[in-house]
């Protein structure tokens, strides 16, 4: 790995390690089901939204049993707001269906299983595995393909696989997961997609981008 890619790894760490060594995901739930649809919901969607929806969804759909009884209509009822309400409305009531015939009522715990359910791709499914199952893992949404690239830790990542491997290979196990949060929440906040705050940014003196401003 070229040097100077290996160097911004190490200050990326350093940095968010001392600023902000407990990032962790902004939604809101409170068991594995809820995140799930909550994940689910975020896709092309702001977390603030999905937010202002989820509480009356869980309330009357809180597991994966109770959703699997809803009808598509009801539950689009209740997230209309949302982004792409009415595939996503379809998608939570075949997953939630998939989880109570295939998997007992109990949200899977490996990225294949994940990804048998419907509406689940590789992103959603590693979410699962760092936020809800502890384990090490890069999800790779809009945020964090934009920032790996800006700063300089990946090279000629074409697609967010390419980007998850490349973070994967170069970030220790033990803050993969973190490292999600820190790069989307860094991209969500500062490093936008539009007017990014380079100017208070705490990565500009190693980032990529900002050495050929």
């Amino acid at each position: 790995m070229d040097k100077k890619i290996k160097e911004r790894y190490k200050k990326l760490i350093e940095y968010f390690a001392e600023n902000n060594p407990d990032a962790s995901s902004e939604l809101n739930y409170e068991n594995e089901f809820q995140l799930l649809v909550a994940v689910v919901l975020s896709a092309q969607c702001t977390d603030k939204r999905v937010n202002m929806v989820t509480p009356a969804l869980f309330q009357r759909y809180g597991s994966a049993e109770a959703m699997s009884h809803a009808a598509v209509d009801d539950i689009l009822a209740l997230i209309k707001s949302i982004s792409y309400p009415n595939s996503k409305a379809k998608h939570l009531s075949e997953m939630s269906k998939k989880i109570v015939s295939d998997f007992g009522g109990v949200v899977p715990r490996t990225m294949e299983e994940l990804q048998q359910l419907p509406g689940v791709g590789r992103k959603t499914a590693n979410v699962m595995m760092a936020v809800a199952f502890g384990k090490p893992a890069m999800p790779v949404d809009t945020h964090v393909f934009r920032v790996a690239a800006r700063i300089g830790l990946v090279v000629d990542a074409k697609t967010p696989l390419d980007t998850e491997q490349q973070l994967t290979k170069n970030i220790p196990a033990k803050w993969l997961s973190t490292a999600h949060h820190w790069l989307l929440l860094h991209g969500r906040y500062v490093c936008t997609a539009r007017n990014p705050k380079c100017d208070t940014c705490g990565l500009r003196e190693f980032c990529a981008t900002a050495a050929q401003m």
